[in-house]
């Protein structure tokens, strides 16, 4: 996506460009003093910019908009506001964002006049918005997904039959890249709507895979609540009616399911639940590679990180399971950041479980590394945060500096 000196959301609100005066220099100070092995190609592929744009920012050549400064700082791991001229706590994009989206969404069955892109393009620009989702780019998800919800509902109700179809799968995955900002910004009315949403686009899609997507999403709204006997009867519910496991793709939605079963058994104190979901889990994503299924990364890679946050969901004595896992393996580049952050989320919280302060503070700066937006929004880090902080009573700078990063209270 290019900068502009004045830039336009495709939801029609302009984002004036950032004084350029010093902002540039100060990226360059954090990137290679304060972060030295960060180089500027390193900064761009966090921050999903282009490495010419990170360099004319760095020698003043151009503007910056607030999402793209918000992308850089998290990239940094810095908050927005310490590379602003006055040093103020930028106000967050994301949730000024938010009415936006929800105005999106409100209007679904009654769209505007407004144009509609080919069908080609519309795949192109859901495609664009699940890979922020799995790279925990939200600034750039609430800058266009709006536009792109209002576009795809005038879209889908133009359609004939046919398209309609793929229409409401593309419908349900810009949903589920809309709601993954919500939900993690606590933004749970939203979310719990952008969730009834995707559930009216299934039967319009005729897609039973796709039901079983939405099932692993609506997940998370138990989650929330604490409700995990309800989440673990839902899911278990989904997959009695998910396709048999045979080609690829059912394997993997069928695994997926095992594999998020498991961790929310483990949260209701079920054992043996936990242990029957994660070894069918295994079992089928020895049958199949890594990879992104219906927007849901499965594969044996997934199920370790499942491993992980499954023995910290029970707790007390299986903490030592987690760190016994996680000893000799760390999860590959190839999965998604988001998914690479929790797995070192869920590692910290273990870690600072057994005592290991240190070891846990280097898993969140880990996490951060990989995927700042998502650790900076995790409830977990800022618990964590906030403990290491009292429990090292000389605070370290760094520790200091991330605990006022994530807002630890």
């Amino acid at each position: 996506m290019r900068d502009r000196r004045s830039q336009a959301t495709s939801t029609g609100v302009r984002m004036p460009d950032l004084a350029s005066d010093g902002l540039g220099r100060r990226i360059a100070y954090y990137r290679s003093v304060v972060r030295p092995k960060m180089t500027q190609q390193r900064l761009a592929d966090v921050a999903c910019v282009s490495l010419g744009t990170i360099r004319k920012i760095e020698r003043g050549e151009r503007g910056v908009t607030d999402a793209t400064l918000e992308a850089i700082a998290g990239a940094l791991g810095v908050d927005p506001g310490r590379l602003r001229a006055d040093r103020g706590r930028a106000q967050s994009a994301v949730q000024a964002a938010l009415p936006a989206l929800s105005a999106a969404i409100a209007a679904y069955d009654v769209p505007d006049d407004g144009p509609v892109r080919a069908l080609p393009e519309l795949r192109t620009a859901v495609s664009e918005a699940e890979r922020w989702r799995l790279a925990a780019q939200y600034t750039r998800i609430v800058r266009d997904v709006p536009g792109l919800l209002a576009e795809l509902a005038r879209a889908y109700h133009r359609a004939g039959s046919e398209e309609r179809r793929e229409l409401a799968r593309l419908l349900v995955s810009a949903y589920r890249s809309a709601d993954s900002v919500a939900f993690k910004f606590g933004a749970r009315d939203l979310s719990a709507r952008l969730m009834e949403l995707m559930r009216w686009a299934v039967p319009e899609a005729e897609d039973r895979l796709l039901a079983a997507s939405v099932a692993y999403v609506r997940t998370e709204t138990f989650f929330a609540a604490h409700a995990y006997a309800s989440g673990l009867r839902a899911l278990e519910q989904a997959l009695g009616t998910a396709p048999s496991p045979g080609a690829p793709l059912q394997i993997a939605m069928r695994g997926a399911l095992h594999m998020r079963a498991a961790v929310i058994a483990g949260r209701a104190g079920d054992a043996p639940a936990t242990r029957s979901h994660l070894a069918h889990a295994r079992l089928l994503a020895d049958q199949v590679s890594e990879g992104v299924y219906y927007g849901t990364a499965f594969g044996p890679d997934s199920v370790r990180v499942h491993e992980v946050s499954v023995a910290v969901s029970l707790g007390a004595d299986h903490v030592g399971q987690a760190l016994d896992l996680a000893r000799d393996w760390r999860p590959p580049a190839e999965l998604p950041a988001e998914r690479r952050s929790g797995y070192y989320i869920e590692l910290a919280r273990a870690q600072l479980w057994s005592g290991l302060a240190e070891h846990a503070f280097e898993s969140l700066k880990v996490a951060r590394r990989i995927a700042p937006q998502h650790t900076r929004e995790h409830p977990w880090v800022r618990e964590d945060a906030a403990t290491l902080r009292r429990l090292k009573r000389a605070d370290s700078e760094s520790l200091t500096n991330f605990a006022e990063w994530c807002a630890a209270t």
